[in-house]
């Protein structure tokens, strides 16, 4: 999820296990460890591009990282500050770190939980923002911070942050399964064979959901809001994966595939080749776009080593999208 979200949310972890006794140094210490393993995005500073993806949302969002460094950071603190309980400040990062990436895994990104073991858990539920997340959340903390420590109903707008919060991720997961269900039936309804389907919900909402849908040779992009009266449009995309068949055995090449969980488009433009991660869809509703949300232009050097480079994102076409994702809500 955004900074934001996970501010807060470190935010409310902290004041749930020590707010009533240090106040508002819970909900500091709780929101900068909510923001720690997000900093794995430093890594792009130091390393290449396929190297950097593959370690974020990695170690530090496992379930070791948060049992290895909650004490250690809890130690430090407990030294300085006049709450002398180590145990009690362990607690607080523990819960922090781990409860941001349990968060991330309901997104499509996903996380490394169970590092070191390839196993990335994404769920793609909710957006990286999502305001009917976020706002009520930040609203309840907000009030609980206006409140003296031991007022009771500090700990009780606390309580109903993180109870609303959690209800409106749990719903996520029943949404997902009706358009699911609206994208399955359309593909039947449509006599199209394919091999897998994915969806995710479309940015800043669950109202709207995109499908990414394997047909062999092609992928089919499809979205559907919960408000449509007219039938599911199914979009063609070649995947023209045999473009890479001459470096299809390099290391970087396969890197990047296993990223991509294997939904990748591969294109060609002026004789420079491109590798699109199609589980983020594109930046743009118009159909057979090739604007995709993370592009990466392919190099290939005279020893014949192959780099990838993110292809920077347009905000103007950010802001289109934005425009037409409002109209798309509302139905077709």
């Amino acid at each position: 999820m955004d900074s934001l979200t996970q501010i807060i949310l470190g935010a409310a972890v902290g004041e749930t296990v020590l707010g009533r006794k240090v106040g508002n140094k819970a909900m500091l210490y709780g929101a900068i460890a909510g923001t720690i393993p997000d900093l794995d995005v430093l890594a792009r500073q130091f390393t290449d591009t396929v190297t950097a993806l593959s370690v974020h949302r990695g170690f530090t969002h496992s379930i070791l990282f948060s049992v290895v460094f909650a004490p250690m950071f809890g130690w430090v603190v407990s030294r300085y500050e006049r709450l002398k309980d180590f145990k009690a400040w362990s607690w607080l990062f523990f819960w922090a770190f781990i409860t941001h990436p349990l968060l991330d895994a309901h997104t499509t990104w996903g996380t490394q939980l169970f590092w070191p073991f390839d196993l990335r858990l994404a769920f793609k539920t909710i957006f990286v923002i999502d305001p009917l997340y976020t706002v009520p959340f930040l609203v309840f903390l907000i009030l609980a911070l206006l409140q003296k420590r031991t007022a009771q109903k500090r700990s009780y707008y606390n309580k109903w942050g993180l109870w609303l919060s959690s209800s409106y991720l749990a719903l996520t997961f029943l949404l997902k399964w009706v358009a699911y269900s609206q994208f399955e039936t359309a593909l039947k309804d449509q006599n199209i064979n394919y091999t897998q389907l994915d969806t995710r919900p479309a940015p800043l909402n669950t109202i709207l959901w995109s499908a990414n849908v394997d047909a062999e040779e092609a992928y089919l992009l499809a979205n559907y809001s919960f408000f449509d009266s007219q039938e599911i449009i199914f979009e063609t995309y070649l995947k023209n994966h045999e473009l890479l068949d001459d470096v299809i055995e390099n290391e970087r090449v396969q890197q990047m595939i296993s990223i991509s969980k294997g939904w990748y488009i591969v294109n060609q433009v002026d004789g420079q080749l491109y590798f699109n991660d199609l589980r983020f869809g594109l930046l743009s509703l118009t159909p057979n776009a090739q604007n995709f949300v993370f592009k990466y232009r392919i190099d290939l050097d005279e020893a014949g080593d192959v780099s990838f480079t993110e292809v920077p994102k347009d905000n103007q076409d950010a802001k289109a999208l934005l425009s037409a994702l409002w109209t798309r809500v509302k139905g077709n």
